[in-house]
């Protein structure tokens, strides 16, 4: 047999041995992608559901009772993109973002469609997948050789309670939530900041503490008191130290404070950049308020402009220091709002949850900017083009991110699981977003 067909009788059996192994057909040749450029992640969940019509796929042609009052789209920076009239800032940056406008799962539950959109999996099957944050907080944190004191996986500032984020990865990737607020004048943050506890406070209540731990004294050079001497020396780094400062948004001039907006918002984005400024690998910002079943368009006319500000200063700021090509800004929520406005009591102009279609946005870390993927129909009801699956996305993610296509989780029963989730089943799929990688 020549060198060439073993060659082939070679490839053909490892593409077998994947597909039998259950990894997505998205991935298969995902060894043609671009290389891998991102570093880090930061994810604005749109806790709730943002509605697509009125944010990255207006429809004001579909008329009043699908786009209601905000029936001004505005144009782009980049030629035939449009985007809701309340995002202003962030149509100035459309070239730095791409947006997927055929994103779909079907689902209209809060808590599966937040699991499948943030895991790639459908609930159910018996096992709980961890979400990418935990995954990526493995690959590109432990796994990698992170070494920070920070928490390679942080949310700002609070978890959503719906479903263990991190899975059957278990606690080793459970994200840190700083819980607090970072807008506040004292961001207290969860076992690092504490509520009217001054540093020069802390400094004196630890050396009453090493004065008192005479066991310590009795017994240097004890290996294990050691272990547990350093681990205190590393908690008390990062509350006293120069990693824990990462935290105090007083060290940004105010102009650029007030520029991504002095609300919760605003604070966590500039925050987030901070992170990954420092090497964390993933940071979410949750990003509560979307949920709105009633009064839809007084609460837009309040959210978006915080929206705008907020995202388009950290695309703005990112790039300007050089981290958007390493930092992938991914937004999205669970699903979108019901297209048709609901004007009939209890509702009054409200809109309902959505996930047959709804939109997605990424940026930097080796996606294109300036581009469009897939398309809704003229009301914003179904996929026209180019489905885009939660899975299709965070393998696109994954991939850039430069984890293996073959990569395998830990399982504490030793079950073998892909990194990268399945394909939906019954469902068309795109596959990897390769046109804007």
């Amino acid at each position: 047999m020549s060198r060439r067909e073993a060659l082939r009788r070679g490839l053909a059996g490892t593409a077998g041995l994947l597909l039998a192994g259950g990894l997505p057909v998205s991935v298969l040749g995902a060894a043609t992608a671009p290389k891998a450029k991102a570093k880090s992640v930061i994810q604005i969940w749109m806790w709730g559901g943002p509605a697509h019509l009125d944010t990255f796929d207006p429809k004001p042609e579909a008329g009043s009772d699908y786009c209601g009052p905000l029936d001004k789209p505005i144009a782009t920076n980049v030629s035939g993109i449009r985007i809701g009239e309340l995002l202003p800032l962030l149509a100035k940056q459309a070239d730095k973002y791409s947006i997927i406008r055929s994103m779909t799962h079907g689902v209209n539950a809060h808590e599966t469609a937040s699991y499948m959109v943030q895991t790639g999996h459908p609930s159910g099957g018996g096992l709980v997948y961890p979400t990418v944050g935990a995954v990526v907080s493995l690959f590109r944190g432990y796994d990698a050789g992170y070494r920070g004191l920070i928490p390679p996986y942080v949310v700002l500032t609070e978890l959503q309670g719906r479903f263990s984020e991190a899975g059957f990865l278990g606690s080793r990737c459970k994200p840190f939530a700083t819980g607090g607020d970072p807008a506040a004048a004292r961001f207290v943050v969860e076992g690092v900041v504490a509520q009217g506890i001054s540093d020069e406070r802390q400094k004196s209540r630890r050396e009453l503490l090493y004065n008192l731990n005479t066991l310590n004294h009795a017994m240097k050079g004890d290996p294990r008191l050691a272990a547990l001497a350093q681990c205190e020396k590393e908690a008390y780094d990062l509350i006293l130290g120069d990693a824990g400062k990462v935290f105090d948004l007083s060290q940004e001039k105010d102009d650029l404070r007030e520029k991504y907006g002095r609300n919760t918002f605003g604070q966590s984005c500039l925050l987030a950049r901070r992170l990954v400024e420092r090497g964390v690998p993933y940071v979410t910002i949750n990003y509560k308020g979307w949920d709105t079943h009633k009064q839809h368009f007084q609460i837009m006319r309040r959210k978006l402009p915080e929206l705008d500000k907020g995202m388009g200063t950290l695309l703005e700021d990112l790039a300007q220091r050089g981290l958007l090509e390493s930092t992938i800004v991914w937004w999205g929520g669970e699903f979108g709002r019901t297209p048709r406005i609901l004007w009939e009591a209890p509702w009054n102009g409200g809109r309902n949850h959505y996930g047959k279609c709804f939109c997605s946005v990424v940026a930097g870390g080796g996606f294109k900017g300036g581009q469009v993927v897939g398309e809704s129909d003229a009301r914003g009801e179904e996929v026209k083009t180019r489905p885009v699956h939660p899975a299709d996305l965070i393998c696109s993610l994954f991939a850039l991110m430069g984890i293996e296509a073959t990569a395998k989780l830990p399982h504490p029963q030793g079950l073998s699981v892909a990194a990268f989730p399945p394909a939906p089943k019954d469902a068309p799929s795109g596959g990897m977003l390769k046109e804007i990688m």
